[in-house]
Formats: C-alpha cells, structure tokens, sequence
C-alpha cells in the first residue's frame, strides 16, 4: 500500500545516497527538528530579520504538519495559519489518505531549512526556501496496532525541496513545496 505522508514522504522512485549524518539526528520534541546554521548579523544581511521572520513561519508549518499527521487529523493544528494554496491542499489529501488507511505518522522529520531568494519590495513579498529534508526518522504505523508501514520502493530518505512563500500582512505563508527528485 502506498500512501505518501506530506511532501517528505511522498517523493518516491528515486535513487540518490539515503545515508544518514550525524547532523541529522531527530529532535525529542514533536515538531521537525532543524539544524540551525551561522546566522549573518543585521550589520552583514539587512534582510537577516525578514529572514529569520520566513524560516520561523516554515518551522512552524512543518510543526503543525507532524501533529497532524501523527493523528492523522488536521483538527487541533494551526496548519492553515502558516499554510494556504497548494501546501495546505496537499496537507488535507496525505491526511485524508492516512486516516482512509488507518495509518499514523511517528517521529519527525529533520530539516536543513535556507532562505534563497527574498524579494521585500513587492506589493505582497516573496521568500523562496531550500530544504534539505531528512525523513528516515519519521515513520508510518498503523494507528491501531502500531505495526510499521513500509515506505515505498525507492523512496530517498533525503532530499531537497524548494518552498515558496509570502507575506500576507504579518504573516508568512507557505504556499507551495515542491520536492526534488534527488538526495541532498
């Protein structure tokens, strides 16, 4: 049975190299852990505020993603307030798939997470992020016997994305992840 859990989990047929680091070790809170990496000073990034503002808005997108997806239930997740567009439908579909098959996700996945381009001087700003997304940590069960689920043949256990986001007044939202067919 495949059924693909979110954008991390749902990149299948690909070859790459799936081994692991030692930096990507699983967070033992529930939400997706990330590598924090250096962070340039306002004096060398003048956009390192705006960019800090669009990496705290992806965290917290994928946090609410790994409830959800942990109850197999978007319900008592904040998913729609950091997601909208494609992200959030995709979010709804893996949910829906998961609860039709009675299966729940464990774990977290561990992100790599990097503003690569951020245009402040538009109407509605943009952000796009790249993400190293490691997921062999997270994985499905079924709900009631706590039986894992294989993951389908060929999936990488690590990859890259690109997110595009915007600014909605305050508020960053992540609009679109698209995953990369290839190990990072």
């Amino acid at each position: 049975m495949t059924i693909a859990v979110g954008v991390a989990l749902s990149v299948t047929s690909c070859s790459g190299d799936d081994k692991e680091s030692d930096e990507s070790k699983q967070s033992s809170t529930p939400a997706a852990s990330t590598a924090e990496s250096s962070k340039p000073s306002a004096s060398s990034d003048p956009q390192a505020a705006d960019k800090r503002d669009v990496l705290a808005a992806y965290r917290a997108y994928w946090g609410e993603q790994v409830k959800a997806y942990s109850k197999a239930n978007v319900e008592a997740t904040d998913l729609d307030k950091y997601a909208s567009a494609d992200a959030l439908g995709r979010a709804r579909s893996d949910v829906l798939s998961l609860q039709k098959a009675g299966v729940v996700a464990k774990g977290a996945p561990v992100n790599h997470p990097e503003v690569t381009a951020l245009d402040m001087d538009r109407k509605v700003p943009r952000a796009t992020v790249t993400d190293c997304l490691d997921v062999s940590k997270w994985t499905r069960v079924k709900e009631k016997t706590g039986e894992t689920v294989p993951s389908p043949k060929g999936q990488l256990k690590k990859y890259t994305a690109t997110i595009n986001t915007e600014k909605w007044g305050k508020q960053w939202m992540i609009l679109k992840v698209t995953p990369k067919p290839r190990s990072c």
